[in-house]
């Protein structure tokens, strides 16, 4: 992995670098979309560089990827790197792009730290940042491979054929490809990218869990409208396929991806579905696949939400759960609604529930905090981390690094 001489560079201007690294990132974003600027338009999430979110995922991810190499010397965050790699395959990152963000990150870094960037200092940098790019070159070659795609043609156009108002804000659109032909397959709690033209001529691309299980000639995703709050814009992409996207319409779609699914060994284990909010979409395709492949181990589905009103694909979470023969559903609200008498109130408390059977393996979806918040009370309850499984959406997937 890292050479001794590197790492002991590393080590010792970590704290400089690490101080620096907003400075860095936001500099070289400056100097990408100035020589690049259809990358912002048809590939960077234009709300999260607005809101300086994707400035602080590269610096988080660089920041965790280096110290985990001077920490662990031997290894390497497979688990993060997965977890990018994923996204960037949805995305159709090709590996001539990394060359193009060494370029403009290594000038921006020599911009702001100057004569401190030794040629030593340059050198070991640099060894961080092509270990970690040809890392994920070769874990996105793998998973183009697997879905008999290129990064230059992974999408695909599939039409419209339904749409179902979940709520208020979640609308399910099940599609079918346009064109006649074989489909990669896709595993239970995937996600793909979908690509819109928006009225300014921008593409712009958000990833959508696939939420119905394998088996079916139809791809479904169900997408939460994202509204601004305290001076944020609406969600672009989200708002587009609310107001404009219905029967008939045509979506890009990119391959299945995402390393939340279940487990090859998953058949005779005692497992937990935990989501809160949207997060309930990769949950219901892991529910209705464990209920079509006859599970009977025991399952624990868990779900928080604002209310019941606001919890998108509530019969199906209820449906699929009653299917097994072993599960039960705790759904916690943070407004009960009259006629709703099961449920709980508040925050998931995992003590309200009956004790978790020995060996159970979770697998978790929402918002960071209550994914946090959740696993905690996990391993309190004696679940091997190990055995803790989590999607991170948005431009903190360098968050998942266990």
């Amino acid at each position: 992995m890292l050479s001794e001489p590197s790492a002991a560079t590393v080590r010792a201007t970590l704290p400089v670098v690490g101080g620096a690294i907003g400075d860095i990132t936001e500099r070289f974003y400056g100097r990408l979309f100035e020589a690049h600027p259809e990358l912002l338009r048809d590939l960077f999430n234009r709300g999260n560089q607005a809101a300086g979110t994707q400035r602080q995922a590269l610096a988080g991810s660089i920041a965790a990827f280096a110290t985990y190499l001077v920490e662990h010397p031997d290894e390497r965050p497979d688990a993060m790197l997965r977890r990018i790699a994923h996204k960037h395959a949805s995305l159709g990152v090709a590996p001539d792009q990394y060359a193009v963000v060494h370029q403009h990150l290594f000038a921006a870094i020599a911009e702001v730290l100057g004569d401190a960037v030794t040629p030593e200092v340059a050198a070991a940098w640099d060894e961080v940042y092509w270990l970690m790019a040809n890392a994920l070159i070769a874990v996105e070659a793998r998973l183009y491979a697997e879905q008999g795609v290129t990064a230059a043609d992974t999408w695909r156009e599939w039409r419209v054929v339904g749409r179902i108002e979940e709520t208020a804000d979640v609308a399910t659109f099940q599609l079918r490809p346009v064109a006649p032909g074989p489909v990669p397959d896709f595993r239970p709690g995937q996600y793909v990218s979908v690509q819109v033209q928006l009225p300014d001529g921008a593409r712009q691309i958000r990833q959508y869990s696939l939420s119905a299980a394998p088996g079916s000639p139809l791809r479904q995703i169900s997408v939460k409208r994202v509204r601004g709050a305290a001076g944020t814009p609406d969600g672009e992409v989200s708002a587009y396929l609310h107001a404009r996207v219905t029967e008939g319409s045509v979506l890009r779609l990119s391959a299945p991806y995402g390393d939340l699914v279940l487990d090859d060994t998953d058949a005779g284990t005692p497992l937990l579905l935990a989501s809160a909010g949207i997060g309930v979409t990769p949950m219901i395709a892991m529910l209705e696949q464990l209920a079509a492949a006859g599970h009977r181990a025991p399952v624990t589905v868990v779900h928080a939400d604002r209310s019941p009103a606001a919890h998108a694909l509530r019969a199906d979470h209820t449906a699929y759960t009653g299917k097994l023969p072993d599960a039960a559903a705790h759904f916690f609200y943070e407004r009960p609604e009259p006629g709703h008498p099961a449920a709980l109130t508040g925050r998931v408390d995992l003590a309200a529930l009956p004790p978790l059977p020995t060996g159970t393996r979770a697998y978790l979806c929402g918002p960071l905090p209550f994914m946090r918040d959740v696993r905690a009370q996990l391993i309190g309850r004696g679940v091997a981390p190990a055995d803790i499984h989590y999607e991170v959406f948005g431009p903190d997937l360098w968050l998942g690094r266990d």
